[in-house]
């Protein structure tokens, strides 16, 4: 039987014992400042925090992926992140993969005792095949989810890399990871509440961790997103500003490199840096492992 009364999550915020009679306004002051101190926690993870990136950099250049593990709200944050790399980054939906227990149902709908198997964290890391070049992070704001505890035990036999993402100190997950994360925010605006604080918390980590992973794989150049994947017409047109941002060109010459790039973003601004034609950026860009700057050299 796990001990709630040892977890910051769980434990009662002194600040807001008197919630129920508070006016909306005197809520919304005191729930806005307890999200004040998320980011000061999180700055206190800020090492461990960068000893994962270098984790996922290391993964990525193996040709191994970035795979997020967690329940409930945990595993939602990492479905999400692992989602908006696709459009935002242009890797491919098996470069960065968010596993909820449950699957994918649990995203919308709790799934009865999912979390709380060993077994099936396991399973889904079978079925995923994975291998010694994978990074797989477990997210449990708890710091004890049997889900995500059965994923890193997996890993580790095989020979992948793990890390975790915890809101607790001293966290159980953290004794199964090479690689842990632990963030305390205090206890919740509502008691339990992990959605909140502890939500925004692991948000705001995961943001660090996929952003500056992809920035080390030559995802970026300058502070630009150039490998953006146009899904609609506004990114199409954000794809032509970020050429012209890139370059100081116009639009119409960035219109044009951007077609005759075939809409790849970064193949056409090096098309416009260093003055060539589709088929040499191209080769640029596999010389400079898609470094943009390192096709300026």
């Amino acid at each position: 039987m796990i001990d709630l009364s040892t977890l910051t999550t769980e434990r009662r915020n002194n600040e807001t014992f008197n919630l129920d009679q508070m006016t909306v306004a005197e809520a919304l002051i005191k729930m806005n400042n307890e999200d004040k101190k998320v980011a000061f926690a999180v700055e206190e993870a800020l090492p461990s925090i960068e000893t994962v990136i270098s984790s996922a950099i290391e993964a990525f250049n193996k040709g191994g992926r970035l795979i997020y593990m967690g329940a409930g709200t945990s595993g939602r944050l990492g479905v999400l992140d692992a989602a908006e790399c696709v459009p935002t980054f242009g890797v491919p939906a098996t470069q960065v993969i968010g596993l909820i227990a449950g699957g994918d149902k649990a995203m919308t709908v709790a799934v009865e005792g999912a979390e709380d198997s060993l077994e099936l964290g396991r399973q889904d890391l079978i079925d995923l095949k994975l291998n010694e070049n994978d990074l797989v992070l477990g997210i449990a704001a708890s710091g004890r989810t049997p889900y995500v505890i059965g994923a890193l035990d997996y890993a580790k036999e095989i020979g992948a890399k793990t890390a975790s993402l915890s809101c607790n100190l001293n966290a159980e997950i953290s004794k199964h990871a090479e690689f842990p994360i632990e963030v305390d925010c205090g206890p919740e605006f509502l008691t339990g509440s992990t959605r909140l604080k502890s939500g925004t918390a692991q948000k705001l980590i995961l943001n660090m961790i996929s952003t500056i992973s992809m920035i080390g794989i030559g995802k970026v150049y300058n502070n630009l997103m150039v490998d953006v994947k146009q899904t609609n017409e506004k990114l199409v047109e954000r794809s032509k500003r970020i050429i012209m941002q890139a370059t100081d060109c116009t639009y119409e010459e960035a219109e044009e490199k951007f077609i005759e790039a075939d809409q790849d973003v970064k193949l056409a601004i090096v098309m416009l840096l260093t003055d060539c034609a589709a088929e040499e950026g191209k080769a640029k860009l596999v010389r400079a492992n898609g470094f943009v700057k390192n096709t300026l050299n």
